[in-house]
């Protein structure tokens, strides 16, 4: 029988799973959905079956699958859990087996098993949906229906993990991918891998970091990979011994590698950098010998401890936008750094048809100077014009949180930046979710559709586009 959920402040409020799975053919839209706008949009995050066992990471949830299909100006709605064989396991237990982040307290009936949580990512490549977390290979999902089809392994080319953040090449239909750990749990092996744009597993390498650490994304350029190595240190030993499996170590300081595509692994430059964190890049490119790349950089990894288990300091774990140059002309290992903009934000987001290339408009979920969200939610949505400086937001109502922003093209061939906006919030006053749809370069007029939702989406991780066709 499954129990309460214990007082946890990543399971209260709009973090709290929603623990159930629902169809809704037509949802209500308030004003005019574009007739553009034709295709799937797919959100995954964390929507834990069972109590937890151990300590709770927000993390550690089952991955929970929302799909909208657009289409004619209307919006059928589905949701359903990513049938993993954890889920599977507890699901026949009737409650929770696994603790991923307190791996001690996993209950003995599932040692020496292993699963996905498949709940931070998905990506339509290769006419594959494909649902992501970054310890296992991919987990794949029907489109239409999202039934659970199992992992994806590339035709058995795939040894290891696959990052939750795949960048797609614009220009070639490339897949590119990492998986760090590769070797084995807490190792500091990474494995790189090139896919071509039908799907099949074309290349891999592998290369050591500095020191075993939870690299969560990589950026590219049309010339370079960029591999971030920051002291969010892994250690198997704290794990086994009840502490924290990864930690902040600020002492191994931050480490970035650059490779060409053309090039290989043995021929990395790394450069050296302050202790920080980056989980997520807006977008990297090149200019002759150096490489730019604009990242969500912390001062301090958030949530996750010290080595002891003592927390982290809460005013270093505030990320703002800043730009990164690397000169490979240099005799320096060095980074330059410019502070881009000054609202704390996170889950940056461009058109993706500058992927790796020179670009010109950002989008991000932030909190501006003055407000607060409720458990540390954004309380708006902002775009940057990189061209200008300038900036535009979309504040939401007091108690409101916003979730990573969408871009979707009006068409293949509209210039850049020229589409909509799509972004999940939660609206604190009725307790459920609206997915706004905005003109992309005026988010700060009133959005041109509301999509009212029955009931609330947990705050969660990220979102792709699926064209219709």
């Amino acid at each position: 029988m499954a129990r309460p959920l214990p007082d946890h402040p990543q399971l209260t409020g709009n973090f709290a799973p929603l623990r159930m799975e629902c169809d809704a053919p037509d949802l209500i839209v308030h004003g005019e959905l574009p007739r553009e706008l034709c295709g799937s949009y797919y959100r995954n995050g964390p929507d834990p079956q069972y109590a937890p066992r151990g300590q709770h990471h927000w993390f550690a949830g089952d991955g929970m699958i929302h799909a909208f299909h657009f289409r004619d100006g209307r919006v059928a709605y589905r949701n359903r859990w990513v049938r993993t064989p954890k889920w599977d396991w507890e699901h026949e237990a009737g409650e929770a087996l696994f603790a991923p982040f307190d791996p001690a307290s996993s209950d003995p009936r599932v040692a020496g098993r292993d699963s996905t949580l498949a709940n931070t990512n998905i990506v339509w490549h290769g006419n594959r949906l494909l649902a992501l977390e970054e310890a296992h290979a991919p987990y794949e999902v029907d489109p239409e229906t999202l039934e659970s089809k199992g992992y994806w392994t590339f035709d058995d080319r795939l040894e290891g993990p696959m990052t939750a953040h795949p960048k797609l090449d614009p220009e070639t239909g490339q897949m590119l991918f990492f998986g760090y750990m590769a070797a084995g749990p807490f190792t500091p092996d990474i494995a790189w891998h090139e896919v071509a744009a039908d799907g099949t597993l074309t290349r891999s390498e592998t290369f050591q970091a500095p020191f075993p650490s939870m690299v969560h994304d990589f950026v590219t350029t049309r010339e370079h990979l960029i591999f971030p190595i920051f002291p969010l240190s892994g250690s198997l030993e704290r794990a086994m011994q009840g502490r924290p499996p990864f930690a902040w170590e600020p002492d191994l300081g931050s480490h970035i590698g650059i490779m060409r595509r053309d090039g290989s692994a043995r021929d990395m430059r790394w450069f050296e950098h302050d202790p920080c964190y980056v989980f997520h890049p807006m977008n990297a490119w090149a200019e002759g010998d150096k490489v730019i790349a604009d990242v969500m950089k912390f001062e301090q990894a958030p949530l996750f401890p010290n080595p002891d288990g003592s927390p982290g300091d809460p005013a270093k774990s505030q990320a703002r936008l800043t730009r990164w140059t690397f000169d490979l002309a240099a005799n320096s290992s060095a980074v330059s750094e410019e502070a881009l903009d000054d609202f704390a934000g996170e889950f940056p987001r461009f058109d993706e048809r500058r992927a790796g290339l020179a670009y010109r408009h950002g989008w991000f979920a932030c909190t501006p100077p003055g407000t607060r969200g409720s458990l540390g939610a954004f309380t708006a949505i902002a775009h940057i014009d990189h061209a200008t400086g300038s900036r535009k937001v979309h504040r939401l109502d007091p108690g409101d949180g916003a979730s990573e922003p969408l871009f979707v093209p009006r068409s293949e061939q509209a210039p850049e930046g020229d589409g909509f906006l799509l972004a999940l919030v939660f609206r604190a006053a009725t307790l459920r979710s609206e997915l706004l749809v905005f003109d992309a370069l005026n988010i700060d007029r009133e959005p041109l559709a509301r999509v009212e939702l029955p009931h609330r989406v947990p705050y969660g991780f990220h979102g792709n586009w699926r064209p219709a066709g």
